[in-house]
């Protein structure tokens, strides 16, 4: 290293020496600066880390999702303003009088600029530390994405202030992309917030006007039926709040109420009035509640949601007010079994475009990493490369996935087994959720033996119908589980719950186990591995992998319970705890069956989790139409931060009363089968397809029985996603190998197309599906919007339309809209049972024309880790869109259950493709792995 003081330098890079200190190394600079220490740093060609602390080690601190990094070798110039580290595709220039850095690409484009960092001394924990904050300049024509999954219906999330810290229904990854292109991944796990740090609060009265229009409140009138119609008070309140408490609280702080609305199990409540605002720009809207919510403002709705009394969550929305008017507002909430609703407001900030912000809790430093392009897709690659690239999953994993909250015996789950076996429907895996250990043996890993008297005949019988079991596993015990003893002697158990007395929703104390310690960790695995892996699970469901320390989480909750940690005070590593506890399982199972390929499903997730083959789903979301739109976004967020791996409960998890109880209706069944068949369709079309909720029950002949419309149609989507294996084990394929994304929203694919980039209820998946869930009830078609830049056939019909237009699509009961672009090459494999039934063999190739396209074909074993050693073979697909030239090239690579030959059916789409008699001819080919060329005029 060499260390540049203030007298004047020559020769080398570094013309003019500035009034600063710096060292140069291989790799980047550090300079030495009043206020701190500032590294740049080059990780490649085109990531460069950014470090600013009081204190020099920090740049030596490990990371927990960030592994460690080869050289960069780098040119580092500067002259008495400015020092410039450069690569061959990017530059970071730093301004010394300012110390904000500017990001350029090769040709000095400018891609992004520092606007400001800021160290704050604090005390959080009894530990001394810092709140860090980094702001950049935003680009007005820029759409950002990322930062995990939210249930906010939001993809596009710039302009939104967000509190990221783990909570079931929100996933913290924290990686934030642009639509220029660039990403930045903020290396912190503690509690983070994005955007503007100004808390939400209570609408001020002196901007609100009540019903008659006085000023001073909100017209509030509380009813005893659900429904609004039984009024018994009408008050003007002063703002929108009533708050979860104890029965015991309720009558004292509600006196007129309490029997009428808080006490009752239903109960409703209406707020009407007007809101004047004190200045032009948009105002943020939050709710937090329980129960059903619907707001309208000026008229327009602008919240709709129904959530579980026992998982109050936020609703956000943006609203854009003109200074000095007034805008009607209209609030209601429906009990429905919850007791909490609040409403609150933020104004406009202070300047005109909102720089991006990113603020964590705990560090001695900022730190993070500023990717370049230029698309979306080489920015995620770029933050596998720093936080590990996903593994091969196991084929069956893109099959079927069965679930029920819960099977109760063992026997129960093999007649589902059997039930989709004896009725032909494809499916490969049957998930066994919580509950099946004796009472109160929770973390005991046992079997309750009157209900799973035999677990190993159990899960050879599963495998003998051809299907895998996965089942659920907590980092939660209870006191006297021979594996709790174990946990606590060794120092690992987080002593909150147990000190206060913590119950959880079946009266029993409980604790979570030390994830961040290694021993804990190994001992986690060591206690599954007799009791469950041995006798023939093949995957791992970890719930409440946040981890759920109490029955209703909260922020203050989280940090204080899952502590102290053996890194630290909890709030330091909030919320990293889903990586530790996946890394724990997949470490070990790969220790014990090296050659076995992993799959975990967990509630939550961290950065880097895709190197632990471990997939997360949305949550306990409702079961409304509400919230399968939402999941939607959900997915497309989640993906778009680097996880590759996403799925949901179809249906949803918990279940208005009305779909669920003696008072269902037949109207009401007939919307349950509705809901669950559409979201079905749209699962079809997701990473992982996985049926999951509380009862009624959710296998798809529950659904008015074989002949029903919902059984038809669910199985028709079915047998499509067993017919698209070939697609989807290729996308997995290249999510290993080249680190794609297989839910894509539309930014990833048309950056420049200022509508796509804003949609958040269509995506890709994959190169070729533009998909189109429908999530209205009784809707038959819907609109959708056709990407700029492309033709596009319609999956069902081939008719065919150009770009950049809105189309109304048909959606019939057993269809939602699916367009394919012009230029894909889509392979279709036989109908199959399960995905391991037959090779797949024939292979419909879909050549769609109207563009050059290609595909590359990925095939392994579908089982081993030979793909580590290479054994896996790839056949590239091209199109000649003038030419009319399919070519099939050469395959490359092997492996042992490779076909030596096969034979492809190959279709060319056109609007005139279908003639009334049904799909055209295909051309055949034999094909023996060296390349050809098939003419298709």
């Amino acid at each position: 290293m060499i260390l540049v003081a203030c007298a004047p330098r020559s020769g080398g890079d570094l013309r003019i020496a500035p009034p600063a200190q710096w060292v140069v190394s291989d790799n980047g600079a550090v300079v030495e600066r009043a206020d701190g220490w500032l590294e740049l740093q080059a990780v490649s060609d085109d990531i460069i880390r950014v470090a600013f602390s009081r204190d020099r080690h920090f740049f030596e601190h490990p990371s927990l999702a960030v592994l460690p990094q080869s050289v960069q070798p780098v040119r580092v110039r500067a002259d008495s303003s400015q020092l410039t580290l450069s690569t061959s595709r990017l530059k970071a220039r730093l301004d010394f009088a300012t110390g904000n850095i500017t990001f350029l690409d090769a040709q000095s484009k400018i891609l992004l600029t520092e606007k400001w960092r800021s160290l704050v001394p604090a005390s959080v924990q009894g530990q001394n530390t810092f709140h860090v904050q980094q702001q950049w300049n935003a680009d007005a024509d820029e759409s950002l994405y990322g930062l995990g999954e939210n249930q906010l219906g939001l993809t596009d999330i710039k302009g939104y202030d967000l509190d990221l810290w783990q909570h079931n229904g929100t996933i913290v990854i924290p990686l934030l992309v642009s639509s220029r292109g660039y990403g930045l991944f903020w290396d912190n796990p503690s509690f983070t917030r994005f955007g503007d740090l100004r808390p939400f609060e209570a609408i001020p009265t002196g901007n609100l006007v009540d019903a008659d229009g006085k000023p001073g409140g909100l017209t509030a009138c509380y009813f005893s039926d659900p429904q609004f119609h039984e009024l018994r008070t009408r008050r003007t309140e002063k703002q929108i709040y009533i708050e979860r408490r104890r029965r015991s609280e309720m009558a004292t702080t509600y006196p007129d109420l309490a029997t009428q609305l808080l006490l009752s199990g239903q109960g409703s409540a209406r707020w009407e009035g007007s809101i004047l605002a004190p200045a032009t720009g948009d105002y943020q809207f939050q709710a937090y509640s329980d129960g059903q919510i619907n707001v309208w403002i000026d008229g327009k709705m602008v919240m709709d949601y129904w959530r579980q009394s026992w998982l109050p969550w936020k609703e956000l929305t943006r609203v854009h007010f003109e200074a000095n008017r007034r805008y009607p507002i209209k609030v209601e909430w429906s009990r429905q079994g919850g007791s909490t609703i609040q409403l609150q407001w933020k104004t406009p900030g202070a300047q005109p475009e909102s720089p991006i912000s990113l603020w964590s809790e705990v560090a001695e430093g900022v730190d993070y990493y500023f990717i370049n392009g230029p698309r979306i897709d080489d920015v995620i690659a770029g933050y596998r490369r720093l936080t590990g690239r996903a593994p091969m999953m196991p084929q069956w994993a893109f099959g079927l996935w069965q679930s029920r909250q819960r099977y109760e015996t063992q026997d129960e789950s093999l007649e589902v087994v059997a039930g989709f076996r004896n009725r032909g429907i494809p499916f490969d895996n049957i998930v066994q959720d919580w509950r099946y250990w004796p009472e109160g043996e929770w973390g005991s890993h046992k079997f309750d033996p009157d209900r799973f008297p035999d677990p190993k005949a159990w899960i050879d019988e599963i495998h003998r119908n051809h299907a895998r079991l996965m089942i659920s596993v907590w980092g939660k015990f209870y006191p006297g589980t021979g594996n709790f003893r174990q946990m606590e002697k060794g120092g690992f158990i987080y002593p909150g719950n147990l000190q206060e007395g913590v119950r959880d929703w079946l009266g029993y104390k409980y604790a979570f186990f030390d994830a961040f310690n290694p021993e804990a960790r190994r001992l986690f695995w060591q206690q599954l591995l007799p009791t469950l892996f041995a006798k023939g699970v093949d995957a791992w469901w970890l719930d409440a992998t946040e981890p759920d320390l109490s029955p209703q989480p909260t922020l203050d909750g989280q940090r204080s319970h899952m502590n102290p940690t053996a890194l630290g005070p909890g709030a330091r590593v909030l919320n990293a705890y889903p990586l530790m506890e996946c890394s724990a399982v997949f470490e070990g199972q790969r220790k014990a069956a090296p050659n076995q390929r992993v799959f975990i499903l967990s509630r939550s997730g961290y950065a880097g989790q895709q190197r632990f083959a471990a997939a997360s789903w949305s949550g306990d979301t409702s079961s409304t139409w509400q919230a399968m739109r939402a999941q939607i976004a959900a997915g497309i967020g989640f993906c778009m931060s680097g996880v590759p791996y996403w799925t949901m409960d179809i249906g949803g998890f918990s279940v208005p009363d009305r779909f669920n109880g003696d008072s269902t209706t037949p109207e009401d069944f007939e919307e349950w089968c509705e809901l669950n068949t559409r979201w079905f369709e749209f699962g079809a079309f997701c990473p992982v397809l996985r049926v999951h909720g509380e009862f009624p029950y959710r296998e798809m002949w529950e659904f008015g029985g074989d002949s029903s419309p919902a059984y038809k149609a669910q199985l028709r989507f079915d047998r499509l996603r067993y017919r698209l294996l070939p697609y989807i084990n290729s996308l997995a394929g290249w999510v290993t190998l080249n680190d794609y994304t297989m839910m894509r929203g539309l930014a990833m694919d048309f950056p420049a197309d200022s509508v796509a980039r804003e949609i958040k209820d269509q995506y890709m998946f994959g190169p070729a599906f533009l998909v189109n869930p429908v999530t209205a009830y009784r809707a038959r078609s819907r609109d959708v919007y056709l990407p700029a830049g492309a033709t596009w056939y319609d999956f069902w019909t081939d008719d065919s339309f150009s770009g950049g237009q809105v189309v109304t699509a048909a959606a019939p009961y057993d269809a939602i809209p699916i367009f394919v672009r012009a230029g894909s090459i889509v392979p279709l494999g036989p109908e199959l049972q399960y995905t391991a039934e037959k090779p797949a063999d024939p292979i419909s190739l879909y050549v769609h024309q109207g563009a050059d396209g290609d595909f590359s074909l990925y095939e392994d074993d579908g089982l081993t880790n030979a793909w580590q050693k290479g054994e896996f073979s790839l056949i590239k697909l091209h199109w000649n869109d003038q030419s009319k030239v399919l070519t099939i090239g050469r395959r490359q690579g092997t492996f042992a259950s490779m076909l030596p030959a096969r034979v492809f059916n190959v279709f060319l789409v056109s609007e005139k493709t279908r003639s009334n008699a049904g799909e055209a001819s295909p051309k055949i080919v034999r094909y023996v792995g060296e390349a050809i060329d098939i003419p298709l005029r």
